[in-house]
């Protein structure tokens, strides 16, 4: 009785209602992911209702609620984060034509449990000033001896870097992904610590000379309002690795439909709207994310970048291999 009178002052405080709505619990939080809420609402009438928190608070309060939940859609950055809430039973299965024609398979699950919404890259960056791109070429050949004490990344407990470690692990099975993460801890400029933002403003600093981090950061700080990140963005150059082998790191920021939402259809609706053309280009030009709908192109900084052949490993293997990932990098004593 209680947990129902909790409930249902739960959904009283937070605003939402039995009317025609959607309710999204969202990790992400961008203007641009605002603006794009309010389009859906003026073309269906349809009321976006939000709450914003970190990824892992979400999961948590999407357990406790459980049948009792506000929750249509929750919305988190990474494939492994999604593995992990379909693995906890907190999303249900979709059967959209839409979706499953915008997205590439590896993109999403095959069941339809969850779908990508943007791309991120995991790209090396590198200080133009000290680095020729040429000497660059995989994440193997950052582990090498010559880069000893160059290198930038994030810790251990980051979900990207667990994300790209369990993508090695799949892709070229445990013993080399272990190698790999051994020898990159040799190579490091110093303890890891900070955002991926940090790393390349630490490379800017000559703390070291390159950084493992995602594309969209980069076009953050080429845009941010400080003209102290507008120099660190202009210091850096981009490279994609492993082009002559599986290609480049993919992750994603995507969604699920909640296990007991009350408004599916129109959760659906709106991740359908989320991957039509108009919000893949806002969510390419805003928010310098790669559009995951084949049919849109990137935003012009994007292409500055370069073209580049993506890894198209299935991203559930990211999910299912983040266990090992993060035994590898406690194995290895990466902070």
């Amino acid at each position: 009785m209680l947990k129902n009178i909790l409930a249902t002052a739960l959904v009283a405080t937070i605003g939402f209602s039995a009317t025609s709505e959607v309710n999204i619990y969202s990790h992400r939080h961008y203007d641009t992911d605002k603006q794009l809420y309010k389009m859906f609402e003026k073309n269906t009438g349809i009321k976006v209702n939000i709450v914003k928190a970190k990824a892992n608070e979400l999961m948590k309060r999407l357990e406790k609620e459980g049948k009792n939940s506000p929750a249509d859609i929750l919305i988190t950055s990474d494939a492994a984060r999604l593995y992990i809430a379909q693995q906890k039973g907190l999303l249900q299965t979709v059967n959209s034509r839409v979706l499953n024609a915008a997205i590439p398979a590896n993109l999403r699950q095959k069941d339809g449990y969850w779908y990508a919404l943007t791309k991120r890259a995991r790209v090396i960056v590198y200080n133009k000033d000290k680095v020729n791109p040429s000497e660059l070429s995989t994440y193997a050949a950052l582990s090498k001896p010559e880069l000893k004490g160059k290198v930038l990344i994030r810790k251990a407990n980051n979900i990207y870097n667990q994300s790209l470690l369990a993508s090695m692990v799949a892709n070229d099975g445990e013993k080399s992904a272990k190698a790999w993460a051994g020898a990159m801890v040799n190579n490091f400029a110093r303890t890891p610590k900070g955002s991926d933002r940090d790393q390349m403003k630490a490379v800017a600093a000559n703390v070291g000379d390159v950084a493992v981090v995602n594309t969209y950061y980069v076009g953050k700080l080429l845009n941010s309002k400080k003209t102290s990140e507008v120099e660190v963005g202009k210091k850096m150059g981009v490279f994609f690795p492993n082009q002559k082998e599986n290609g480049t790191h993919i992750n994603i920021s995507g969604a699920g439909v909640t296990k007991y939402s009350k408004n599916k259809e129109n959760a659906v609706k709106l991740l359908e709207f989320l991957v039509s053309p108009k919000a893949q280009s806002m969510f390419a030009e805003a928010n310098y994310e790669y559009p995951v709908n084949k049919n849109v192109e990137p935003s012009q900084l994007l292409k500055s970048w370069g073209t580049f052949k993506e890894d198209t490993l299935a991203l559930e293997e990211l999910g299912k291999n983040n266990a090992k990932a993060v035994k590898i990098f406690n194995e290895v004593n990466w902070k």
